[in-house]
């Protein structure tokens, strides 16, 4: 009795559960956006890039310094003059004051700066390709985790549902065996099959909490919260799937960010060979500057202010030939990244062909198991009631009732890997974020 009694306390729990607050698909995306930690961090790693990618980095401002100093001199000093006379200062005090305002600004320095500005340009782009391939990653992640908290929930009604149905099974051959009409073997064994069916649904019970608690995880909330789920899906039409799969060249993250390579490499190519040409650089200054001598100088005091400016042109022509390396380092890492490219184009086909027949197959495999429910459920309700009739074994009987359980188990499992397939096949078409679910 306290067994049965346990099982009814997880029954009224799974239903309270059910009772819970609807989280929808598009609730839990919301929610992912905003509270991910991935995501968060991967939209901080792209607000760098656009920091590195402003005018204020990209070296075409000029640079603006000040300076100032003074300087305090205290010795004994003998001068000899022109005229023959000499004169002795012990204590001579020496001041100097000076404060500047200096410019400086590369007016030309081969073009390298330019290259080096779109590169960081085309950082930044690459950095929001990264946020948006980890937000298809997370969605992927999301939706794993969603449909398989909705398939435990649907698996735990039909356990329930097995379970009712082995309670009755057995109270009725407890009673068929208090008219006589049965043994007690049948009784034993309508028992261990309720017993079996407990422990099912306790581990199904198990399984839905451990699979909220990963789903939360992702959601970046508290772990306990608890909800219920939409266990429908609903299915992308073909003629939308197929318009993606033509356009999944100029969509698809990994062949964007490929591209996006690339054309860093060859700025970086340039910008190396920018390195050759000379360099123009204008400077300004404006000054003040005062002194304090003693009787030994000439000078009893100076006072000067004014402004500077000045042209600069600095050529290196051979730099011990490391320019030269580098600049054939670039050029075979531009050749490796267009093979990379290449690479990729290959990879990224072969996913998306894989990803389309994997979902062909799974929607074909969907079909087929919901034919084996309608199967399976009319073979076990003709076996209830040939074994109410006497014309088969509780044996035959539970083998009817656990391969309805397996179908309906299959059917649910297929629906779900179908609609994941279908996601995966839409993430490598590049339309993960562009349809709705």
């Amino acid at each position: 009795m306290k067994k049965y009694s346990l099982v009814v306390s997880l029954l009224c729990y799974s239903a309270f559960g059910f009772a819970q607050e609807l989280l929808n698909p598009e609730e839990a995306v919301k929610i992912a956006l905003e509270n991910n930690f991935g995501i968060q961090i991967s939209k901080n790693l792209e607000s760098q890039s656009q920091n590195n990618a402003s005018i204020l980095n990209s070296g075409y401002l000029p640079t603006l310094s000040t300076s100032a100093a003074a300087n305090l001199s205290k010795d004994s000093q003998e001068a000899t003059f022109q005229d023959g006379r000499s004169q002795a200062v012990d204590g001579a005090e020496t001041k100097r004051y000076n404060a500047s305002v200096n410019l400086n600004y590369t007016l030309f320095d081969g073009l390298g700066r330019m290259y080096t500005y779109k590169a960081l340009k085309e950082q930044y782009a690459l950095s929001s390709l990264a946020v948006r391939q980890s937000i298809e990653q997370t969605l992927l992640q999301l939706y794993a985790a969603y449909f398989d908290v909705a398939q435990l929930d649907e698996r735990v009604r039909i356990f329930e549902k097995t379970l009712a149905n082995s309670k009755m099974r057995l109270k009725r051959a407890q009673k068929r065996f208090e008219f006589g009409s049965t043994s007690r073997l049948e009784v034993l064994n309508a028992k261990v099959d309720a017993n079996t069916d407990s422990i099912n649904l306790l581990q199904q019970i198990q399984s839905l909490s451990n699979a909220k608690r990963n789903l939360n995880l992702i959601l970046a909330r508290d772990l306990e919260e608890d909800f219920s789920s939409n266990p429908n899906v609903r299915f992308v039409s073909d003629s939308v799937l197929s318009v993606h799969r033509f356009t999944y060249a100029s969509n698809n993250v990994r062949l964007l960010q490929a591209e996006r390579n690339q054309e860093i490499s060859v700025l970086q190519l340039k910008a190396q060979k920018s390195n050759l040409l000379p360099q123009l650089n204008l400077t300004g200054a404006y000054g003040y500057s005062e002194g304090v001598f003693p009787a030994t100088n000439f000078l009893a005091s100076s006072n000067s202010r004014g402004v500077s400016a000045g042209l600069s042109l600095n050529w290196n022509i051979f730099s011990g030939g490391r320019q030269q390396v580098a600049i054939r380092n670039a050029k075979l890492a531009k050749e490796s990244q267009e093979l990379q490219e290449l690479q990729i184009q290959q990879e990224v086909e072969r996913d998306l062909r894989n990803a389309e027949g994997n979902y062909r197959n799974a929607r074909m495999t969907y079909e087929l198991q919901i034919d084996n429910v309608i199967t399976a459920e009319d073979n076990y309700n003709r076996s209830q009631k040939r074994f109410e009739l006497g014309q088969i074994t509780s044996i035959e009987l539970r083998q009817a009732q656990l391969n309805t359980l397996a179908t309906e188990l299959s059917r649910i499992q297929a629906k779900f890997t179908a609609k994941l397939a279908e996601l995966e096949y839409l993430q490598h078409c590049g339309a993960l974020l562009n349809v709705a679910f």
